[in-house]
């Protein structure tokens, strides 16, 4: 939906309504035409991207959890990490800020400077 054949179409079909409005006198029932087109529209555009997002979000996480699992010396907790309460997520988030802090100030120690 997002191609630009179907947003030529979208202008096309536009344009059409509007030179319509000559013909129908620009009455209700042409506005009424346009706006419960454009709302249907948007009310399916917008299942479609929550789908999208969804699918999307499903397989970068099971990317993660790959990654994870092949790597050693990783915590195979984090394989189950959206299952976890937000306080359990919130603990590795402070946990995970204080390593970041940790790595931070002995990458300046060693001189090098370089924070990624």
């Amino acid at each position: 939906m997002g191609s630009s054949i179907v947003f030529f179409i979208a202008i096309v079909v536009i344009i059409a309504w509007g030179a319509s409005g000559f013909y129908f006198g620009f009455n209700d029932t042409w506005q009424l035409i346009i706006n419960t087109g454009t709302t249907i529209a948007t009310f399916l555009m917008v299942i479609l991207v929550q789908n999208t997002q969804n699918r999307e979000s499903r397989s970068i996480q099971l990317k993660l959890d790959e990654l994870i699992y092949g790597t050693k010396k990783t915590r195979n907790t984090l394989l189950e990490i959206e299952e976890q309460s937000d306080a359990e997520i919130d603990a590795f988030k402070q946990e995970f800020k204080l390593l970041r802090e940790k790595y931070i100030s002995e990458s300046k120690r060693r001189g090098n400077g370089k924070t990624s």
